[in-house]
C-alpha cells in the first residue's frame, strides 16, 4: 500500500520513472476563499485535475459531489492515467484540494495514490522546475475503476446514526461555521451542525501548507476517543472533510469515510 504522504524531494527523485503521473487539483476559487501565490504555474509535466467539472456530478444539486463510475473512468483515461499508474496529487495552496482528489482515487479503487506533502509551495521553495500552466492531450489511458462504497456515506445513513451513533460524525468546517454564529458561505443556507457531531476545524492539522507531524496529530486525536467506531468525516461540500481523514488516515486505524453532501445537503434536507 503507497504512503497518503509524499515529499517534495521524493518525488523530484522520481520524475523519470515510467509509470509516474502528477495531477495538478489546484481549483480556481474556494469556499475558504484562500488566494494562491501560483496560479498559473504547474510541475512541470503535472496534468489538470478538474475536480469542478471533469471529477464532479455536474447533474447533482449539490456541489463537488462525487461522480459515478464511467465518468470518474473517462476522465482518467482522458488525462492518460492507466491502472498501473502511480499518481501523485497536489494543489497550489499546499494542502485544500489535493487531499479531496486522493480520496476519490482511493474510492474508486486506486491504492497507488499519494498526495505531495505541501504541495506547489514546498516544490517552489526547494527550487524545483515550474512551468507556466499548460495544456495537453495525451494518450488514452486504461484506467479502471473498482468502487468501494464503504468509503462514502449518504443523507439517509447520518440520519440513521443519529440513533445508532454508531459512526462517529467529525465536522471540518471552522467552529464559527460549527456553532451557527458565522454564516455559510453559500447564499441562503443556513447555520449550524449536524447533531453529536465533532469539530476539528482543517486547518488545526496543518502547519505553514502542510501536515502536522505525526506525533503532533496523535496528540490533537487523542481527545476524540475514538476507539474503534468508524469515522464519517464531513464539511461544506466534501472538499476540506478530505483534509482531516487523511489526517487521521496517518495515524489511526479506524474505518474512514465522506459524507459526500456533508453540510449543504443537510442544512437543505433537514428543515
Amino acid at each position: 500500500m503507497t504512503e497518503p504522504l509524499t515529499s517534495s524531494l521524493w518525488l523530484k527523485n522520481n520524475l523519470g520513472h515510467s509509470e509516474l503521473i502528477i495531477l495538478d487539483a489546484s481549483q480556481k476559487s474556494n469556499q475558504a476563499d484562500l488566494k494562491s501565490d501560483f496560479e498559473n504555474t504547474q510541475i512541470k509535466g503535472a496534468r489538470f485535475f478538474d475536480l469542478k467539472n471533469d471529477f464532479s456530478d455536474q447533474h447533482s444539486e449539490f456541489p463537488n459531489t462525487l461522480p459515478d463510475i464511467k465518468q470518474f473512468e473517462f476522465g482518467c483515461r482522458k488525462l492518460g492515467i492507466n491502472t498501473s499508474s502511480k499518481i501523485v496529487v497536489y494543489d497550489n495552496l499546499g494542502i485544500y484540494s489535493s487531499p479531496r482528489a486522493w480520496w476519490m482515487f482511493k474510492i474508486m479503487g486506486h491504492e497507488n495514490v499519494s498526495v505531495l506533502n505541501g504541495g506547489l509551495p514546498d516544490w517552489k521553495s526547494q527550487g524545483y522546475e515550474t512551468v507556466e500552466r499548460e495544456n495537453h492531450a495525451f494518450k488514452r489511458g486504461d484506467f479502471e475503476a473498482k468502487f468501494q462504497p464503504e468509503m462514502v456515506k449518504d443523507y439517509m445513513f447520518i440520519v440513521s446514526n443519529l440513533n445508532t451513533q454508531i459512526a462517529l460524525v467529525i465536522d471540518a468546517r471552522s467552529t464559527d461555521r460549527f456553532n451557527g454564529i458565522a454564516p455559510e458561505p453559500r447564499k441562503g443556507l443556513k447555520s449550524g451542525h449536524i447533531p453529536n457531531s465533532l469539530n476539528i476545524p482543517y486547518h488545526i492539522v496543518l502547519e505553514q501548507g502542510s501536515y502536522k507531524s505525526k506525533t503532533e496529530l496523535t496528540e490533537l486525536f487523542n481527545d476524540l476517543k475514538t476507539g474503534d467506531r468508524p469515522l464519517v468525516f464531513s464539511c461544506g461540500s466534501g472538499v476540506t472533510a478530505c483534509i482531516v481523514l487523511l489526517a487521521c488516515e496517518l495515524i489511526l486505524k479506524n474505518e474512514k469515510s465522506v459524507y459526500d453532501g456533508s453540510w449543504t445537503e443537510w442544512a437543505q434536507l433537514e428543515n
